[in-house]
């Protein structure tokens, strides 16, 4: 096979538009290409007036492939390169690994201890993703909280509640093992090929609810309402972890390897790994707000007259800009034809995210506008990340009514620094659920976040056209971007206070997002397995 890049075919391409641009590409005639795979595709809307497709093919011709790619001599025109995920060879371990976690990081360490054999067990706080459906929804609805089930805690993870992206700044490989579990587990096949792969809420519960059944069906236990409590070290070494089911005495279980995915939320865990004396940093991460803005306006932005085209989907963006000062300001998650969500995982307080169905249909899109912080805003002490966030998410909870309600302003009133205004006419209808409260968001967000986001704000509509539009909607805080903390690790992946616990995914802070935090889960699993 011969891979071909940067092919351009129009919105409406057909397969004879493929082969036919396939022999052109290789300057031979269009009968001798036999087959064509797709293996990436990308909207291309640098020019409004030409919006066309980006792809990249594996093309089985007539003749001599080896050949015809030393005569193109073009990057574009390569030898097809098979790629199949290895298990690394191991014995049968001591002691069954155990997974605290079932997001990304842990389900997929989980997975690849299972088809290792290795019998793992997960424990995880929060409920399997068919209950946490019902708890969240109930939040949504009917503003009850449940502190251990929520949209942070629970089967699947903060990714099971978002709009499911795929796309990651990481070049492992292992991203293609990632994917291709996910479509053994129901998940379009499509996303094997686009260049900006997306799930949607709506299909991730059944693509993690399959990939546990499976972990099961190969040994593995996955615990449910169970949280790890404490472990026990003995000259240095993991010895045993306590687990506590809900409502349930204390369990003790023998363990030589623990896998630490718990996730950007579990402030609880934080400080028990600080009572333990491990090795914690704080970290960089960003706060600020989400900005939602109507479908309609940011496809006419990005797409132009292509705006609608049923070829293209919702429009997506990603936006950014450093002031003067150095502090960088940026668009993160961005969720088309999504909504705005509560993602709040203690009491007395308010956080926002972002989530889309996988057919990204809603009225509006939304985005985190977020501004980086660092230990020099906060403090350098490994858990004052996590007395920032709670101080803004419980400034944000009294100021909304003390209902789970969020502040939300008009993005007009905002930059005017109005502290009174009005967006029941706005052009956006706000889609947070439990429900927005009008407020000023600037007294629930340090003033220089605040600024920051003045600033970027204008300056961030010359790339996108109408970003700055007074009848846009802010709604805050959005504080849970990534982890506060990172868990220290060393080049075998293991902490390095404790020798057989791997600090792993998000949470522990080497991994940002669903992708990425899944490589880093294996990565973790293989280290593991080498040790057998």
């Amino acid at each position: 096979m011969i891979k071909i890049s940067n092919l351009h075919v129009p919105l409406t391409y057909d397969k004879q538009t493929l082969f036919r641009a396939c022999a052109n590409k290789l300057r031979i005639d269009e009968k001798a290409v036999r087959e064509v795979q797709l293996i990436k595709k990308s909207i291309d809307a640098r020019d409004r007036e030409d919006v066309h497709f980006s792809l990249s093919v594996e093309a089985k011709i007539d003749g001599n492939e080896n050949e015809l790619v030393a005569r193109r001599r073009s990057h574009e025109v390569t030898l097809a390169e098979s790629y199949q995920y290895e298990l690394p060879a191991s014995k049968p371990l001591a002691q069954r690994p155990v997974i605290v976690g079932f997001g990304p990081a842990g389900m997929f360490a989980a997975l690849i201890l299972a088809q290792a054999g290795q019998n793992p067990i997960v424990i995880e706080r929060g409920e399997s993703v068919e209950n946490r459906q019902k708890t969240v929804q109930n939040f949504w609805e009917n503003r009850v909280l449940q502190t251990e089930s929520n949209v942070q805690f629970g089967e699947g993870g903060a990714g099971t509640f978002s709009d499911g992206k795929l796309t990651t700044g990481t070049k492992d490989v292992r991203i293609r093992k990632v994917l291709e579990e996910f479509v053994k587990a129901g998940a379009p096949a499509e996303i094997l090929y686009e260049a900006k792969p997306h799930l949607g809420t709506d299909k991730l519960p059944l693509i993690v609810s399959t990939i546990r059944k499976e972990i099961i069906r190969l040994g593995g236990e996955v615990r449910f309402n169970t949280k790890l409590v404490d472990f026990s070290v003995s000259n240095g070494k993991l010895a045993e972890v306590m687990v506590e089911e809900q409502g349930k005495n204390r369990e003790s279980i023998p363990c030589d390897d623990l896998i630490l995915a718990i996730g950007h939320s579990a402030r609880d865990t934080f400080f028990l790994l600080d009572e333990k004396k491990m090795a914690l940093q704080a970290k960089s991460f960003s706060v600020g707000a989400r900005i939602e803005h109507p479908t309609a306006v940011i496809d006419r932005a990005q797409y132009g007259e292509f705006a609608g085209s049923p070829y293209l989907g919702a429009a997506d963006y990603k936006l950014s800009c450093h002031l003067r000062d150095g502090r960088g300001v940026y668009t993160f998650c961005m969720c088309p034809g999504g909504y705005v969500t509560g993602a709040a995982s203690e009491e007395g307080m308010v956080v926002t995210n972002g989530m889309s169905e996988f057919a990204r249909d809603g009225a509006n899109g939304n985005s985190a506008l977020l501004v980086g912080v660092t230990p020099d805003d906060f403090g350098h002490s490994p858990l004052d990340g996590i007395a920032f966030q709670r101080e803004i998410e419980r400034k944000a909870f009294q100021l909304a009514g003390s209902d789970y309600s969020a502040p939300a302003q008009r993005v007009g009133d905002f930059l005017k620094r109005k502290t009174a205004g009005s967006f029941k006419n706005s052009a956006v209808v706000p889609t947070y659920q439990p429900g927005v409260v009008e407020a000023d968001i600037s007294r629930c967000l340090p003033n220089f976040v605040t600024e920051a986001m003045r600033l970027a704000i204008p300056y961030m509509a010359r790339r996108l056209k109408g970003f700055d539009s007074g009848d846009a909607l802010l709604i805050a805080p959005e504080t849970r971007s990534s982890s506060p903390v990172r868990i220290l690790r060393n080049e075998m992946m293991q902490s390095l206070s404790v020798e057989g616990i791997y600090p792993c995914g998000e949470g522990a802070g080497y991994a940002g997002g669903i992708t990425s935090a899944a490589v880093d889960g294996i990565r973790c699993a293989e280290k593991i397995l080498e040790k057998g």
